[in-house]
């Protein structure tokens, strides 16, 4: 094939701008193969090269002919076997290093048979209309090349005859999850195998015909060690399954179906732009797969400068725009992309991203970084600005506003002001007024200037203070690029909706809407003792059930050595992560003012004092005395660098917190400037990782602070617009299936400021998407607005009961036990959703016991459906999904288990039958099998007695002390230190392996016994105490 060179270029989008779909389609049942061949023909059609390839032999022959067209080289044999064997099919790499390969190291080089060398590439990303498509089907991997099992894969796309693309069909009418479930077990039984070059897929697309959505191969496998040396992984769990992506056309209208699908994401320049312009390997070895949304708005700020420059634009605001995609959908990752690719246009000197100073947290450092070395620098010196301005070399400089306009004022004639640079500002509402904007568009002369935003500044919600020459965002910017509100958001489940409660705390509230002049007296009332006492009451006593502590548990990636990634210059210390179980989420108080947040502080240390069940991790963190509210909304910015602008009373109370924190976490932290900086991380660092469980802030936090573990958001403080949506949005990043959605709980009777900005910001039906619905909704069931009918708790239970009654001895036909698992789930997410409301309670429908029996039930068909999967080799039945996550969620009550224990007790230890159901109750639940070792001793060990309850208690307290002295013993630990630790894990409902608390117990290690054995000592006391956590948690008292 000849090289071609590019005479003209077209800008073809790589979304479609919109798209009708294809209308004729067939009513007659379609099977899974002759989809197949549909789907086939239709990539012919668009360019793609067919090949009967089904082993891997002539896979790697074909690979070697496309690498030879595309580098227009031919291997000699030797030079083709060394070159596979170190530089495609190495097999000390597996899929992170291949990916790395594809993403950044698509060039290699072959040492020739004459000891030169020679560069050759694996993918042309330059002219992506070189490299050649192709498609196979029904690619074999067998037991013999390593594999588990023998598999047959449906679909693949070969680029340059490296499989990049796999596709895994279902016929219509099957759940597009159990293709998703499929490609999980080919990962872990056989991607690896042979030369594992199954190993470069980089995006998969699961299908059933009706539904196609494509992801990256990490959103699934991010431990992927454990596939290469063959070891299985645990029960999966359905939360990965709420990554995958749907594709669209640039109006944000999704293309579900297959057929549509492929004509507009398999379109040759979209799938080549995708896998050659549009992923990102991350820092952290990730690859992500941009969004149609992301892509469409990257292109359209490229077309903007394109043009501008063309026509001689710059320095106008016909040269720039901005872009409104809502908060939480990844608007900074789009801005990245939009900066590295707008630097390698020739005629542009410079890009410039300007952030605002504290949303350089070390993860947004880590990313900046991960796209130029040393572009990021994130300490206040302008001199390192001045020098990065003027070095040729450095194409991208991330800044601060603040950074920016120190330069401005220091050189008023700097040479850089003559440059053509594209000034991009992310987070744009915060920039755009004061001088900032004037004095870049007076100094600069060439530029093009892009903003992004979640919550763009519309006439309604723009400031009224007159002088301001320019106050909405599109004065600012120019037109309004692309658009992706929180409702296409929620829609297409990238971010999670909100769940509002309003808590009347006083008896005339008066309701807050934007006519009402908020005066300093009515403030004092807001902060009157008994008001903030009753709040304080309310939030403890509801804190378990809005945040599901000690309730709901999940695995999550926490860092271990906080303090010192806090304290070092970002990047200087690595992060070490490691997997730990949590219990619940955390939460962030939002308050009016510095003098309500310390109120509001130390009566939450006198009500935990007086009763210490109620104990939670509480910190506050604020930098100054912030106006009660803006006109527009905006909430005013609080420095986390420095708290000088703090009266000294205020000062001295954040000292004493800090204290209070330093204590809690033994770290050493103040409000002098560098330790207060490192204390505004170290916060950060431990609300992401769930060590605190409530911040009081007055500003701080509410705007561009990410953690995925934080659910709910208390609201004492009158927002609203901009300011609302960015708080409430802290609240609903997705993180497992337990998060189904954010919870807000105001203080103040917000609801027509909610109302209208949930208009503003998303339109004018939002309502009804963006808030979940009312209790009655979810449990008698509800009409959408487009006329579907969704089942309520009611009808479920209704059909559970009619269709598959307990008297009946098991539920018998595969397809009955699908749908009874498909039913049985859908009960669980909507008890997991009741459950925080208060109306639940009392209103279950179904008996503890009939729950127990079908929870029983729903794990045996598991246990059976995953012993089948392992017994067959080929195409196993469909793959189901199993509510892993929820149903540890039901806790088998041992008040149950004694009650049972009790009537066996009763009947003299006669009726057998009891003790199979205890053993059926035991069974069902994950948390009590555990346990089972215990539950057995005290029913073989029982006699007369009048109170089991009280026996029982007697029995487990007797057991737990003699095993906690046992392993003191064993282990050699401080006596006092260890009791202490684990009292205050029963009390948190998790062991704590993080932090420095569990060093404080261990036993003095021989520092000559090299580093290790210190650690793998830790590690064995780990083990042990979580087993003994497991065993005795939730079993009387802690």
């Amino acid at each position: 094939m000849e090289q071609y060179n590019i005479v003209a270029a077209t800008t073809e989008n790589t979304v479609v701008t919109s798209y009708e779909p294809v209308k004729n389609r067939s009513d007659s049942y379609q099977s899974e193969a002759a989809l197949e061949r549909e789907f086939i023909q239709l990539l012919t059609q668009q360019g793609y090269a067919y090949l009967q390839i089904h082993q891997e032999v002539n896979l790697i022959a074909n690979l070697r002919r496309q690498l030879e067209t595309l580098n227009d080289y031919q291997f000699t044999d030797s030079e083709w076997e060394q070159f596979f064997q170190n530089a495609i099919a190495n097999p000390n790499e597996h899929i992170m290093e291949k990916t790395r390969k594809i993403q950044e190291d698509f060039v290699q080089v072959l040492r020739r048979d004459d000891g030169t060398s020679k560069n050759i590439s694996l993918i042309d990303k330059k002219n992506i209309h070189n490299n050649r498509l192709q498609v196979i089907n029904q690619y074999e991997v067998s037991q013999e090349q390593g594999a588990k099992h023998d598999n047959r894969y449906d679909v693949t796309v070969l680029v340059n005859g490296l499989p990049l693309v796999h596709i895994e069909l279902k016929r219509r009418g099957v759940a597009i999850r159990e293709a998703f479930n499929q490609i999980d077990r080919y990962q872990r039984d056989s991607f690896w195998a042979g030369c594992g070059l199954f190993e470069y897929v980089q995006i998969f697309v699961i299908s059933n015909g009706t539904n196609t959505k494509y992801y990256s191969n990490s959103t699934r496998f991010n431990a992927i060690r454990e596939a290469s040396s063959g070891k299985a992984k645990k029960q999966k769990t359905s939360n990965s399954f709420e990554f995958t992506s749907f594709w669209a056309d640039a109006n944000n209208k999704v293309i579900p179906d297959l057929i549509d699908f492929t004509r507009t994401f398999f379109a040759r320049h979209t799938l080549l732009n995708v896998l050659t312009r549009y992923c990102i390997f991350t820092s952290e070895n990730m690859l992500m797969v941009m969004r149609p949304y992301q892509i469409t708005a990257t292109e359209r700020i490229l077309n903007r400068i394109e043009i501008a420059n063309n026509y001689k634009k710059y320095g106008t605001i016909q040269g720039g725009g901005y872009i409104w995609h809502t908060t939480g959908s990844g608007k900074t990752l789009t801005s990245f992309k939009t900066a590295r690719l707008a630097s390698q246009l020739d005629y542009i000197d410079k890009v410039l991203f300007v952030v605002d100073r504290k949303d350089l947290d070390y993860q947004t450092m880590k990313e900046y970084d991960r796209f130029e070395k040393g572009a990021a620098n994130s300490n206040t010196s302008t001199a390192i600005l001045k020098k990065q301005l003027e070095d040729d070399g450095a194409h991208i400089i991330i800044t601060t506003i603040q950074k920016l306009s120190t330069f401005i004022k220091k050189y008023p004639a700097h040479e850089v002001y003559q440059k053509h640079v594209v000034i991009i500002f992310d987070e744009c509402h915060r920039s755009q007024f004061g001088d900032m904007h004037t004095a870049i568009v007076k100094n600069f002369k060439k530029y093009h200037l892009f903003g992004f935003t979640g919550t763009p500044i519309f006439a309604a919600n723009a400031r009224a203070a007159g002088g301001a020459q320019f106050f909405t965002t599109a004065q600012t910017f120019g037109n309004q690029l692309h658009t992706y509100t929180i409702v296409d958001a929620i829609n297409d489940k990238n971010v999670l909706p909100f769940r509002v409660d309003y808590i009347q705390t006083m008896d005339a509230e008066p309701d807050i809407d934007d006519k009402a002049v908020w005066d300093i007296d009515r403030e004092k009332a807001f902060m009157a003792p008994e008001r903030i006492e009753l709040v304080t009451r309310y939030i403890l006593e509801h804190f378990d059930q809005k945040t599901y502590r000690g309730d709901k548990t999940y695995l999550f990636n926490t860092l271990t050595n906080i303090a010192e990634v806090a304290s070092g210059k970002n990047g200087a210390v690595e992060e070490i992560k490691q997997k730990q179980r949590l219990s619940g989420f955390n939460s962030i108080f939002a308050v009016a003012s510095v003098d309500m947040a310390k109120l509001y502080y130390q009566e939450f240390k006198k009500q935990m004092a007086a009763d210490p069940t109620k104990k939670l991790r509480v910190a506050t963190i604020y930098s100054y005395g912030a106006n009660e509210e803006e006109a527009d909304g905006i909430l005013d910015e609080e420095n986390s660098e420095d708290t000088s602008a703090l009266d000294q009373n205020s000062r001295d109370f954040l000292d004493a917190a800090i204290r209070d924190y330093n204590e809690m976490f033994h770290t050493n932290y103040s409000t002098d400037s560098d330790k207060f900086q490192n204390y505004y991380k170290d916060v950060s660092l431990r609300m992401k990782n769930k060590e605190l469980d409530l911040l009081i802030v007055v500003n701080m936090f509410l705007t561009g602070f990410d953690a995925t573990t934080l659910n709910t958001l208390w609201v004492d403080k009158n927002l609203k617009m901009h300011g609302l949506i960015q708080a409430f949005s802290r609240t609903n990043r997705i993180l497992n299936s337990i998060k189904t959605f954010g919870n807000i709980v105001c203080f103040r009777n917000l609801q027509k400021r909610v109302d209208s900005a949930i208009a503003l910001f998303g339109d004018r039906e939002a309502g009804g998407i963006v808030l979940l619905h009312k209790f009655d909704d979810y449990y008698y069931g509800y009409t959408t607005q487009d006329g579907k009918d969704k089942p309520g708790y009611v009808d479920m239970i209704n059909e559970l009961t009619e269709k598959f009654p307990l008297s009946e001895p098991r539920i018998e036909g595969e397809q009955n036990q699908k749908d009874f698992i498909a039913l049985f789930g859908a009960i669980l997410r909507m008890r997991n959703l009741l459950l925080s409301f208060d109306d639940f309670k009392g209103r279950e429908m179904i008996s503890e016991r009939d729950l127990q029996d079908y929870l029983g039930r729903y794990q045996d068909l598991r246990d059976e459906w995953v012993n089948r999967a392992k017994g067959e080799k080929e195409d196993i039945t469909d793959d189901i999904v199993f509510e892993i996550e929820l149903i540890r969620q039901i806790e088998i009550n041992i008040d149950y288990i004694l009650m049972l224990v009790k009537k066996y007790h009763d009947s003299h230890c006669d009726d057998k039958e009891i003790l199979v159901t205890i053993q059926k109750a035991v069974d069902a639940s994950p948390e009590l099998r555990s346990k089972k070792q215990l539950i057995e001793m005290f029913i073989a060990g029982i006699n007369d007695v009048d109170d089991v309850m009280a026996e029982w208690q007697g029995f487990v307290a007797a057991e737990r002390e003699k095993e906690l002295v046992q392993i003191i013993q064993e282990e050699k630990l401080k006596e006092p230190e260890t009791r202490k630790f684990l009292e205050n894990a029963f009390r948190d409902g998790e062991i704590k392996t993080t932090g420095t608390d569990i060093d404080k117990l261990m036993p003095p290690v021989s520092r000559f016994g090299g580093g290790g054995a210190r650690a793998n000592k830790k590690q064995g006391v780990i083990k042990k105490l979580q087993k003994f956590f497991e065993k005795f948690f939730g079993l009387g008292k802690g």
